[in-house]
């Protein structure tokens, strides 16, 4: 006999950003036992990012945007509750696509183990992605040194909250840019910043430091103009994120004078590049989250019903931290 379970799915096709009434939950059949293959998986921590509303509208990576009623993209953290591949138990937490459900049937292939005492929503965040696209942006893109001078914007959010840690850690000074009094104290008082500076305040540019090393880009053309005549003589970018156009729709360009009067370094970040290396990263970092020498902020919502009003949240630079849904604790 097949169960059934609940499942948030688009309810329209949409071409602006997402709002809470874009969704609608419906109601699938599953089988009692995953097929060969499969497993079923009931998701626990559902993580939300900028680009999950994009790839709904069909405007991240060249992937198509799902069709109403189609399974939501979007990393969660789920347990495994019955295995018919060999490589997975009954009892094993995953990461992967598992959808904005209570369970779900997902291909072994398209998820990777995770250890729990690692933390679950950890593996969303610091642990995940996120990190990895931190680490990738201030080791890997960019070369961090002691007395380096770094700027990051988005500061409050995981990637660049994180990157400015990495920074940190490495004996470099870190400046971010921010949207909003919480932010920027966010910013400096959880994740360490040397200092912060909110946009939002008229003026805000004539607070951005000059001598910047290395600019690690998340939000787009308001920054990359400020910062870029800041950089000093053969400074680096890292071109990560540009949230300020996935709203408007708008386009960012480089200022390349200043860029060729700068002598600068130009690297576009995507992370999937260093997927194979995450678990590099991940034994790095657990013992640095353990300690307290890497910190992570949570913006959470509870509940599968919650699940649109917090990508909602997300698509209006409202989320502060990483943004995520306790699908367990409701």
């Amino acid at each position: 006999m097949s169960q059934t379970v609940r499942e948030v799915v688009l309810a329209r096709p949409i071409a602006d950003p997402p709002r809470a009434d874009d969704f609608e939950i419906v109601e699938r059949a599953l089988p009692p036992r995953p097929p060969a293959g499969t497993l079923r998986v009931r998701p626990l921590v559902l993580g939300l990012d900028p680009w999950v509303g994009q790839r709904l509208r069909g405007r991240h990576m060249g992937e198509p945007a799902p069709k109403p009623g189609e399974r939501l993209p979007g990393e969660a953290v789920g347990l495994v509750l019955s295995s018919a591949d060999p490589r997975f138990a009954a009892g094993d937490h995953v990461v992967g696509h598992l959808g904005w459900a209570d369970e779900a049937i997902v291909a072994a292939d398209a998820v990777r183990p995770v250890d729990p005492a690692q933390g679950l929503a950890e593996h969303l965040g610091v642990l995940g992605m996120p990190g990895l696209t931190a680490w990738a942006a201030m080791t890997q893109l960019a070369s961090v040194r002691a007395g380096d001078l770094v700027c990051v914007d988005a500061a409050a959010g995981v990637v660049g909250g994180t990157a400015g840690q990495i920074a940190r850690l490495a004996g470099a000074a870190v400046v971010g840019i921010a949207g909003g009094a919480e932010k920027v104290r966010i910013a400096t008082e959880r994740y360490g910043f040397d200092a912060a500076v909110d946009y939002r305040t008229p003026g805000w540019e004539a607070a951005v430091p000059d001598g910047i090393a290395v600019h690690l880009e998340n939000v787009g053309q308001r920054v990359l103009d400020v910062v870029v005549p800041r950089l000093r003589l053969y400074g680096q970018v890292v071109l990560c994120g540009l949230a300020q156009h996935y709203g408007d729709g708008s386009v960012a360009t480089l200022p390349v004078g200043p860029l060729v009067g700068k002598r600068a370094v130009v690297r576009g970040l995507v992370v999937y590049d260093f997927l194979p290396r995450l678990g590099e990263w991940v034994a790095e970092a657990a013992p640095l989250l353990r300690d307290g020498r890497l910190v992570e902020v949570r913006d959470t919502a509870r509940g599968l019903d919650a699940a649109p009003a917090q990508i909602e949240r997300v698509a209006r630079g409202q989320a502060v931290g990483r943004a995520v849904v306790d699908l367990a604790g409701a």
